[in-house]
């Protein structure tokens, strides 16, 4: 074998188990259960959040109090239970915090997970699936009384 075919063998082995390598995560941008919104899930900002938090980044089609289609620039949070919140932007509003990490890899428990589409906080956990979704469990009290949604991941 010649140099330059062991250098290009070596080249193909190094990509290929670099990509191999890559470690699955939750971190990336999602597309909801309802497929109305992308959310970008990345690191805290501050610490004391837990170590993932996600914000809306992409609105699909969105609405307006009247049930009109608006601009996504200009959709706002007119659903949430606290009033003086009821005007923000979506896009770039906090969408998931507080978690902390789970004992699975890629699960986090015990945090906060806000539906613009009904106006109300949750508790939830979350896991990256086998499969590359992302599950989320929202609950009031007790996991076992909650709901789960399946998000699709869009980019890392």
């Amino acid at each position: 074998m010649s140099m330059k075919t062991l250098a290009v063998a070596a080249a193909f082995s190094i990509a290929a188990f670099g990509a191999s390598a890559q470690v699955p995560s939750v971190m990336g941008t999602w597309l909801t259960a309802s497929g109305v919104a992308k959310v970008r899930i990345g690191p805290c900002g501050d610490p004391a959040s837990g170590p993932i938090c996600g914000f809306v980044v992409t609105l699909i089609n969105p609405k307006g109090p009247d049930g009109k289609v608006v601009a996504p620039e200009a959709a706002t949070d007119y659903r949430n239970a606290n009033s003086a919140l009821r005007s923000r932007k979506v896009i770039g509003m906090p969408l998931i915090w507080g978690f902390k990490t789970g004992s699975e890899p890629n699960s986090f428990e015990g945090g906060q997970i806000y539906n613009a589409e009904n106006g109300k906080i949750y508790s939830a956990n979350i896991n990256l699936q086998p499969d590359g979704t992302l599950r989320l469990r929202g609950y009031v009290g007790s996991p076992m009384f909650g709901e789960t949604q399946v998000w699709t991941r869009v980019d890392r």
